[in-house]
């Protein structure tokens, strides 16, 4: 993290289309931003999801979904990691991705 990056002022919890799912930060910067959680959870930046994403799709399957994928997906938690990231939680079971600040500005700037 550089020095004069900003760094969020306020988070709170917003209603989007869904429901009251989105997350919104306000930076130090003076700029709002709102995640939603398909945003957050599609951009996850943990291994596993990286390499889900860059991986070659195989033909289309018939997916069997677990039961928590079932349920719409929302924003379960979300816990500060030191002083330079978020670590977010979802309903369909996923903790593992850490969003670093940088990387929660560059997704706000490209939504």
């Amino acid at each position: 993290m550089t020095v004069n990056q900003p760094v969020p002022t306020a988070i709170r919890r917003v209603a989007d289309a869904g429901g009251p799912n989105a997350i919104e930060i306000d930076w130090s910067d003076g700029s709002t931003a709102r995640y939603t959680p398909r945003l957050l959870r599609d951009a996850c930046p943990c291994a596993t999801c990286r390499e889900k994403r860059t991986a070659p799709r195989p033909a289309p399957m018939l997916q069997v979904l677990r039961p928590e994928e079932l349920v719409p997906l929302a924003i379960t938690g979300m816990k500060p990691v030191g002083q330079y990231a978020y670590s977010i939680a979802f309903t369909d079971g996923h903790d593992t991705g850490i969003y670093t600040l940088e990387y929660l500005r560059e997704l706000a700037a490209a939504s």
